[in-house]
Order: structure tokens, then sequence, then C-alpha cells
């Protein structure tokens, strides 16, 4: 029996995706107006279970920043903090954050009625991404008169060492007197591993979701994913994250045996290297939609598999899980990776998103591309872009390259 293919389809998990969303920002704006819980602000792949344990409520300025740029609010901030000597060629989500803070305009405002951003009562970073969150999280440790503090990642490694987990696991524990300090409370160790427990929960049901596009034709696709990431990004280490993962998996399951597709009549399979373009995510996945091209699988959204957590050694397997992810590694380690997706998610071609700010998420500038080509025998297409700087990114000159790339997939 043939299967149905229904594209118009539109994933129902997205109602529960909202109020839990939005129960987190509400539960962060109450605790800043009664003044607890205290509010830990951290790097979205930082050391959050951490901040849990002490009874922190955590807030994340990167998925704001997201937030600034899908609303395609960042190009009224962006220029406010390169006025205050930040240049325009670092991060865009630093540069969008602080731009926001100081125009006191905020995307909460619009989706939950939330004036601001939440105060934070301690600040925790984890340079595992770049060093601009360091900076990004000093400007504002400063600003508020708090601690900001964090962990140095060690960067371009191939094979992580004991020496690498010994460093940082240590690492971890030195940030424990100041929370004691800030939260009023001891450390936990029961409480720590609880943390890690439901964050291996959710991630294991995080990549079993993405997992699922290796259906062809595949239930959902890379754009749909970049919304779904979210509670696994702001609340993992929650049962909230672990129990929306289950509706999200259950519902992909059932996709999956109705025949429910992404993409319709799905001819072609691509792999996302790098950022999203957030103010134009409709239309790049309005447009892959429309050249029966179906983008299954990314790195980016993978950045939030941590499959090194146990909770029988909390410090030790977040010192892992934090060190081993994608952006934190050499180029043969991210080539030999996307070789595995290749064989997995059964893709035709990448398409490597070269964003101005973000090169620590570029992965095409010194000749990656041109080897997986010889490697794989697929063809890769860099495109130009930002995370959220839309000055970078031609609209037009980015639809003709991919309508080409299709095209040469086609012959």
């Amino acid at each position: 029996m043939e299967k149905r293919i229904s594209p118009s389809v539109p994933i129902q998990a997205a109602k529960p995706l909202k109020k839990i969303m939005a129960d987190h920002f509400y539960e962060l704006d109450r605790a800043v107006k009664v003044g607890a819980p205290k509010v830990a602000w951290c790097t979205s792949v930082g050391p959050a279970e951490l901040l849990q344990s002490f009874g922190f409520l955590v807030y994340y300025p990167e998925n704001h920043g997201a937030m600034l740029g899908a609303t395609r609010m960042a190009m009224d901030m962006i220029p406010v903090a390169n006025a205050i000597g930040y240049s325009p060629d670092i991060c865009s989500y630093l540069t969008s954050d602080i731009g926001s803070f100081l125009k006191q305009e905020t995307p909460l405002k619009k989706a939950y009625n939330i004036d601001a951003v939440p105060k934070p009562d301690v600040l925790v970073y984890n340079t595992n991404q770049c060093r601009d969150v360091k900076d990004w999280f000093s400007w504002y440790g400063r600003h508020f008169n708090v601690p900001a503090i964090g962990i140095h990642t060690h960067r371009e490694i191939g094979r992580v060492e004991k020496h690498h987990i010994d460093d940082i696991a240590t690492q971890m524990k030195g940030l424990i007197p100041t929370l004691e300090e800030v939260s009023g409370r001891k450390f936990d160790i029961d409480r720590l591993r609880e943390s890690v427990r439901l964050s291996r929960e959710c991630t294991d049901l995080w990549k079993a979701c993405l997992d699922r596009a290796a259906v062809i034709s595949a239930p959902w696709n890379f754009f749909d994913a970049t919304i779904h990431m979210g509670p696994a990004v702001v609340m993992r280490g929650r049962q909230e994250a672990v129990d929306y993962y289950q509706i999200l998996l259950k519902e992909l399951d059932e996709r999956v045996a109705a025949g429910i597709s992404s993409v319709p009549n799905e001819k072609h399979r691509l792999y996302w290297d790098g950022m999203p373009v957030w103010g134009k995510l409709r239309s790049m996945a309005e447009l892959f939609t429309g050249l029966a091209a179906c983008v299954v699988a990314s790195t980016y959204c993978n950045s939030w598999i941590f499959t090194a957590f146990d909770p029988a050694e909390p410090f030790d397997s977040m010192a892992r899980a934090y060190t081993e992810l994608f952006i934190v590694r050499d180029e043969p380690y991210k080539e030999a990776y996307i070789k595995k997706c290749h064989e997995f998610f059964k893709f035709e071609g990448i398409i490597f998103h070269d964003a101005k700010t973000c090169p620590n998420n570029s992965n095409n500038r010194y000749g990656m591309p041109q080897r997986l080509t010889e490697k794989l025998g697929i063809p890769c297409l860099s495109i130009n872009g930002d995370l959220n700087d839309l000055r970078c990114f031609s609209e037009e000159q980015t639809k003709t390259n991919i309508e080409a790339f299709i095209e040469q997939l086609e012959d």
C-alpha cells in the first residue's frame, strides 16, 4: 500500500511547546518580582545542571539572542551595542542582546507581555563555544555588580583525553564556593545527580527525535528542529523537558507510520552545517520545500545531544559532555562526524552556512567542503550570511545558489 504524503499536517507538539516555553519565562519573571528563587544566567552549553542543584532558575541569553534574530528585532539592536564599542564583526547574539538591554526592548514583551529579561544573581559561562560568551557575561556582571564566573574549555580537540576531563571537572568544582555564597545553600551531590539524570533523559529523547529524520521521507526537518529544540536548550535537567520530548517523539513515530512527510514528494536530502539564519527561517524552509529538498540533519541541532551524562559520575560526565561538542573538536573529528551522519541520514549534499559573526560555528573556512566532497562523493555549497545580522545575508543570491545546487543534484 502506498504511503500517504500529507505535508500540510502541522506538528501538533507545537502547542505544548508554546506552553512550556511561556511557563519558562513566566517563572523567571515571577522569581525576579518576588525575589526568589534566585536567577543564574548560563551559556547554552554551560553547566546548567550544577546551577539547578543550588536551586537557581536558569536563564539563557543565547535563547534571547535567537528570539531577537527570529523576530528581526536584532537589526535595530546591533547598532546600539556597536555605539558603545562592540565591533559589528563579533557575535551578533552578543551585540543584539546587549543592544536590546540598552534600548530596553525585548521580544519577550510581544510574546509574553514581559517587560525585561530577568536580573541575574550570578552569571556562569563556558567558553566551549567561543570567547565571546565570557565578554558578553562579563559586561552584565559589571552592569549588575554580580559575579560572572566560568569554565575555560580546551579547543581544537581530537580525542578527548583524561587530562581534558580532569581539568574541566576541577574548574566546575571551583565554581561551587561562589554558587554557595550567592544561593545561600550548601552543595548537594544528590541534587546534582538528579539534574544530570534528567538531562541525560532529555538528551536521549532529543537524539531519538532527530534520528527520526533518517526515515525516507522524513517526518520533520532541520527548520522544525530549530524551533522544537527549545526545551533541550533552556529546560534540560528538568522533568518538563523530558515530558515534552516524550510527546514529540510519540508524534514523530505516528507521522512515520502514517507516511506524513515534512516535504511533499521528497526528492533530495541535505545536511546543514553551521548556525541557522534566524530571521529567514520561514523563507528558507519554504525555499527548500518548493525544491522538494529536505534538510534532514544538522550539526547545530545535534549540539544538545549529551550522551556522556552519567549521574553516577556527575562532574566527570558533565566535563566530558561539554567537551565532546562538535564545535570544540578539530577538523579530522568534524569530518569523521559528518561522514557518520551521511551514512545514517543518507543525504546527498551539504549546505555550509558561513556566518559572518560566528567563525567558531562556520566550518567551511579551512577546506572542509572540498575534503568532504572528495571523501563522500557528494557536492557541498557554502552560503554567506549570519545568525542575526541580516546585512550579511543576500536572500536573492542565496536563493539563486541553492536553486543551482539542487539542479546540480538532479543532473
